[in-house]
């Protein structure tokens, strides 16, 4: 009998994605999807169980989950291929992934990896140009498929082995998503993300952030979670003020609170201010403003003055500080305005 065919699939749980997962594995092989799920992005068990249920329905065999770490946190603050129009260093974190699956496929001694890319689809990551640099720099020369568009590139070694049938391949090409969304009617296949969807780096405000921290030597992986929530202020002696819009932002500021942080709350249905410095101290200056801002924001921020409640965490945990009486900061005002980093 002879041994099953393995193959890599760079499973993203996207509609292209999703068509390249099945089509190799109707071909008989045996699949195992690699899932990057980024550190920047909060870790959500449910939603990685969806992943890897509907990787498992095409015809998966396993799902691999692949967690970067300070890699990828360098990759964002220095990239070497450059970031594309916000903060995506597309080039560089396709590599990263692409070699994440060249060391599974030798683990595994699987003979290929496959993608769902389209030639011209994504206009940083998916010219022609940048595909081949991707597969070269990534290790994969002659062993990354691209089963969407195969037809209009040259032959991978799989295909030359007669691991794949080439004529079951496709010549997709181009932005539009009709042909993928044709084939996934063709294939029965409704469940699917909407192909408008994008990733975190590519949205405006978050990129202006990231750009911002950068510039103020903020880049660990802890900074650029932090950016992901509330409204931003820059205060004058250097620290950032993350202040939550809602319940929802208040209890992720909670939850990214590091040993030098202060959290600050008026507790009259008042935001949560998480206050930061990279020095780990901020100046009483900065933390005065930080408690006007928090009680500027909150539903009694027309009295006059408000008790701001502070927490510092610490490297043995969370110490009270003095509350501070303080009086609530216009949110109107030119000069507060003038604090704030790219809010949406």
């Amino acid at each position: 009998m002879t041994e099953q065919t393995q193959a890599i699939c760079m499973f993203s749980g996207g509609l292209d994605s999703i068509l390249a997962l099945k089509m190799i594995a109707d071909q008989g092989i045996h699949v195992i999807a690699l899932h990057m799920h980024l550190p920047i992005l909060k870790e959500d068990p449910t939603q990685l169980a969806q992943i890897k249920e509907l990787a498992l329905k095409l015809g998966a065999k396993e799902v691999v989950i692949f967690r970067p770490g300070k890699e990828f946190g360098e990759i964002l603050a220095n990239p070497a291929h450059g970031y594309g129009k916000n903060a995506n260093p597309c080039l560089d974190c396709r590599i990263m992934a692409l070699r994440a699956g060249r060391r599974l496929m030798e683990e595994r001694a699987a003979a290929f990896v496959f993608t769902g890319e389209v030639v011209g689809e994504r206009p940083m990551s998916q010219r022609r140009y940048a595909m081949n640099q991707v597969e070269r720099e990534s290790g994969l020369k002659g062993r990354l498929l691209r089963p969407l568009c195969a037809k209009i590139l040259p032959e991978t070694l799989a295909e030359e082995e007669g691991l794949v049938d080439r004529e079951q391949l496709l010549s997709i090409q181009g932005r539009s998503r009709k042909p993928q969304m044709a084939l996934a009617k063709e294939f029965g296949v409704e469940d699917y993300p909407s192909p408008a969807g994008g990733c975190l780096l590519t949205e405006p405000v978050y990129g202006v952030r990231v750009h911002e921290a950068l510039a103020q030597d903020e880049r660990t992986l802890d900074d650029f979670r932090l950016l992901r929530y509330g409204r931003h202020f820059r205060l004058p002696d250097g620290s950032r003020l993350a202040l939550g819009r809602h319940a929802e932002d208040n209890n992720e500021l909670r939850e990214l609170a590091i040993a030098g942080d202060y959290l600050l709350e008026a507790k009259v249905s008042s935001p949560i201010g998480l206050l930061r410095h990279k020095s780990g101290e901020a100046s009483e200056a900065d933390l005065e403003l930080a408690a006007r801002l928090v009680a500027g924001y909150s539903k009694l921020h027309k009295q006059e003055s408000l008790t701001v409640v502070v927490e510092r965490f610490t490297a043995e945990g969370i110490v009270e500080q003095p509350a501070l009486e303080v009086a609530p900061a216009n949110r109107h005002d030119p000069a507060t305005r003038s604090l704030m980093i790219a809010t949406d």
